[in-house]
């Protein structure tokens, strides 16, 4: 019988799996009656012994990996986790490898490195020479504090020496490294000593002074590896073949290579199984996940721990190399009851066999998060990371990357030639259109929030000033689909792939507004995937955040067939804004609604009369970089204007003056008074202490660029400006582009 094949397992109670485990020769009776008893669990007073100032115990949840097969010995692998699905994980993933034959592991003599740091020499180079010609005298020196170590078969081994120059202000640092084979033991405390007892005479040998003495935890001297293969035969599945999933996890596996902050993420995938593996069995979890992280970023850049690929036989082939030092034997493996009834599941005979085993769990929870990710992810919603990676390998460059990734996902062809074929596109028509307004994308079966800029009036709005807005030619755009389970929200350029879980603490007012939205049209029970495709930048005053709620809300009226009115959308939508802004003022979800070149004044109901201009009005869009934060610069605002209520009421009353000044200029076309206006604007902002550098900066650069005015527009602090182009919009924008900001080019009205 296959010890770690036990089909079905997770259908039966904690009683009967005990049961299970008991009748197989897992578990003992003694041990057996201490779990299903809850004997096991560490006491109070136990703990005070453990730790200090205690005042209790926290339980985790024991959970056991099955269908291991690893150097042809059946494993079950206790695991103590909190997070649902890894252990389910990582099970599938063995019980995969296991048919095509289990994993191959192998490691290093268990070595941990002690350090001795010594400052204050004369001469490093001559100091080195002479500790390295000592060198069996401090090994003896340090063996002979350890003998019983050093009769299993460990000890120290060996030592280096290196030298950091002018690396203290007491100038070069000499560090001396102690190679200790710890053997079964975790060994820090004895390393520690070690370097305690040879720090005199290593002072006495270098001629300086010793000052820390102290192990390292990035044990690469440590090292596990393991290995699989997996035949195509036994990756496919009812929605993808073998060679998609096998490709599909390599170029996912790709992307963590070169790219650290998904390496960070791919790699803690790995670690859910290791520190799971390392908590059942006692380790320092802590160290090990030290460890793992500064040796995947030893090379020039962070990076991938493991490494899939193709076969020479097609098959996929998988290897992760990991720095992992653990022990089985010492007193804090010892003071828990539970660990010696977990490494008697596991069945390990030293140090050694427990890091090859948790070499193969950490490759198996890889393998069944990338598999997960770039197969069923794909079709549940989770296809970001996939579409990313796809861009990525299609040679998408940093301005057309989240263009590619958003009409990858549109087209439902997330394939590197139809990615090749995006960024062609891409780069004619950006050849084609160089110099010509932008446009966004069509909107193609899709429901739209638009952008804004705000001519005149900003801060002003808040206290019944007139406003001067006109719609952008970009937008965001939505799309609602049936989903089989839950609300799940999509949006690829922001990485963002959630599922909504309603009523509940959120990190972003994104899904407070979603929340809102969804009661309100009585839609929370539905199942449902929300696709957000954003061509309006994100927090950078140009009406991104009432856009999105916009575009959802159409999106949800055109699936559902709500048949809700425009003043519904836009009553919704600034019920959203006053999530996200506070006290906003109503422009931005009226813009976003209605687009259309206005003069708005807020009230109940707010003044919104239709601005006619006679021919398009060129300007160029400066993007900061800078975030712009609404909500704190009203308050910024608010906070002062209660300080001197009667000096800023008359700033907002010359602001008023202006913007309705601004109206007779855009009715005549008369962009040289425009432009003067906008520019007195801009100081009156600037008063309000509104503005930023980088704004200051940007509105610089175009009126020396031949701008006939600039100003901030939105709620400043960052964000956007806008500048008046009628005759030199590309130069303004190429100047503005050439002192490392964005620019867009287009028209209003």
């Amino acid at each position: 019988m296959d010890r770690s094949r036990i089909p079905k397992f997770y259908k039966q109670s904690v009683l009967e799996r005990l049961q299970i485990l008991k009748d197989r020769g897992i578990l003992s009776g003694e041990d057996f009656k201490s779990l299903a008893d809850g004997n096991n669990v560490l006491s109070p007073d136990d703990a005070d012994k453990m730790v200090e100032n205690v005042i209790g115990v926290f339980s985790l949840p024991i959970g056991l990996g099955l269908n291991f097969l690893i150097n042809g010995k059946d494993y079950v692998v206790p695991m103590v986790v909190e997070e649902p699905s890894i252990i389910a994980a990582v099970s599938s993933a063995a019980k995969i490898v296991r048919n095509a034959g289990g994993f191959r592991s192998k490691s290093t003599d268990p070595i941990l490195i002690g350090q001795i740091q010594v400052v204050d020499i004369e001469h490093p180079s001559h100091a080195q020479k002479a500790i390295l010609q000592n060198k069996r005298e401090i090994l003896n020196l340090a063996n002979s504090m350890h003998p019983n170590m050093v009769a299993r078969g460990g000890g120290a081994q060996d030592l280096e020496v290196i030298i950091h120059p002018n690396s203290s202000h007491r100038g070069d640092m000499l560090i001396v490294h102690l190679m200790v084979d710890t053997r079964d033991a975790m060994g820090a405390n004895l390393v520690n000593s070690m370097c305690e007892g040879v720090a005199s005479l290593i002072e006495k040998i270098a001629n300086g002074n010793v000052f820390l003495r102290i192990l390292s935890n990035l044990t690469d001297r440590a090292l596990v590896e393991a290995r699989c293969t997996i035949p195509i035969s036994e990756l496919k599945n009812r929605n993808f073949s073998g060679e998609q999933v096998r490709d599909g996890i390599i170029l996912a596996n790709e992307f963590a290579s070169v790219d650290p902050y998904r390496a960070a993420t791919h790699n803690k995938g790995i670690m859910n199984g290791i520190d799971a593996v390392a908590l059942a069995t006692g380790n320092d979890w802590r160290a090990i996940e030290s460890a793992a992280h500064a040796y995947a970023a030893r090379g020039k850049s962070y990076t991938s721990l493991t490494q899939w690929y193709k076969g020479d036989d097609g098959a996929l082939e998988g290897h992760i190399k990991i720095a992992l030092k653990v022990g089985t034997v010492g007193g804090p493996l010892q003071s828990n009851p539970t660990v010696g009834i977990l490494h008697r599941i596991l069945d390990i005979e030293g140090a050694t066999e427990l890091a090859e085993v948790m070499g193969a769990v950490g490759l198996a929870q890889n393998f069944s998060a990338l598999k997960a990710l770039s197969t069923e992810g794909i079709q549940k919603g989770h296809m970001t990371l996939h579409a990313r990676g796809v861009a990525m390998a299609a040679g998408a460059t940093p301005e057309l990357y989240d263009e590619v990734v958003d009409q990858l996902i549109k087209s439902g062809e997330i394939k590197v030639w139809k990615a090749k074929e995006i960024v062609e596109d891409l780069r004619k028509r950006r050849k084609v259109s160089a110099g010509q307004p932008i446009t966004a994308e069509p909107p193609a079966n899709m429901a739209s929030g638009s952008g804004k800029v705000i001519l005149f009036g900003e801060h002003a709005a808040v206290y019944n000033s007139h406003v001067v807005a006109a719609p952008i030619p970009i937008a965001i755009q939505a799309r609602v689909a049936n989903e089989d389970d839950g609300i799940h929200l999509v949006i690829p350029r922001w990485g963002v792939e959630e599922r909504l879980r309603m009523d509940v603490e959120h990190k972003y007012s994104i899904y407070y507004s979603l929340d809102l939205i969804l009661n309100t049209l009585g839609l929370r029970d539905r199942h449902m995937r929300i696709e957000v495709y954003p061509h309006v930048p994100r927090a950078m005053g140009l009406g991104g955040s009432a856009a999105l709620a916009v575009a959802i809300i159409r999106a949800l009226d055109a699936h559902y067939e709500l048949d809700l009115s425009d003043e519904t959308v836009n009553s919704l939508a600034f019920q959203s804004e006053q999530i996200v802004h506070g006290t906003p003022s109503g422009i931005d979800n009226t813009m976003a609604t209605y687009g259309q070149f206005i003069v708005f004044r807020k009230g109940d109901p707010p003044l919104m009369k239709p601005l006619e201009v006679p021919e398009p009005i060129p300007i160029v869009i400066g993007i900061t970089g800078v975030e712009s934060l609404t909500a704190k610069m009203v308050a910024k605002v608010r906070n002062a204007w209660e300080k001197n209520k009667s000096m800023y009421d008359k700033i907002f009353q010359e602001i008023n003056g202006i913007s309705l000044r601004s109206v007779k200029a855009i009715k005549n076309y008369d962009l040289d008074t425009l432009g003067e206006l906008m520019n007195i604007n801009q100081g009156l902002l600037n008063a309000l202490q509104v503005s930023s550098w980088e704004l200051e900066e940007l509105n610089e650069i175009a009126r020396n660029a031949g701008a006939l005015g600039a100003k901030l527009t939105g709620g400043g602090g960052g964000g956007a400006m806008i500048a008046l182009c009628p005759d030199n919009a590309e130069s303004v924008a190429e100047a503005m582009r050439k002192a490392g900001y964005r620019a867009m080019v287009t028209q209003i009205g």
